[in-house]
């Protein structure tokens, strides 16, 4: 499972190869995350090692590979969901008459 950080460096990157048809230098990536560039790399790293991109030379960031855009399916959390007969989900006017 993605870090929230790891999971904005992975957002940016692919919005600036789809948008802007080519990648974010490392200060780039610096400035849009708030973070130093150690951050960065550190999230790269755990990026190449979750193979969501592939960087073989790392001293040239425009030879990164996204492999996958965005976190898999099966990494996202859980969210439970509410019970449907709850009175809060519920369309029943009864909610808001009867308590």
């Amino acid at each position: 499972m993605l870090t929230d950080y790891e999971r904005k460096v992975l957002r940016i990157l692919f919005n600036y190869s789809s948008g802007r048809r080519r990648l974010p230098t490392i200060h780039e990536l610096t400035v849009k995350t708030g973070k130093g560039e150690p951050d960065v790399m550190a999230a790269l790293d755990a990026l190449i090692a979750m193979k969501y991109i592939h960087w073989e030379n790392k001293s040239d960031i425009s030879t990164l590979v996204i492999l996958e855009g965005w976190e898999r399916d099966s990494e996202k959390p859980v969210i439970p969901k509410i019970n449907s007969s709850s009175p809060a989900q519920s369309n029943d006017l009864r909610y808001w008459t009867d308590y």
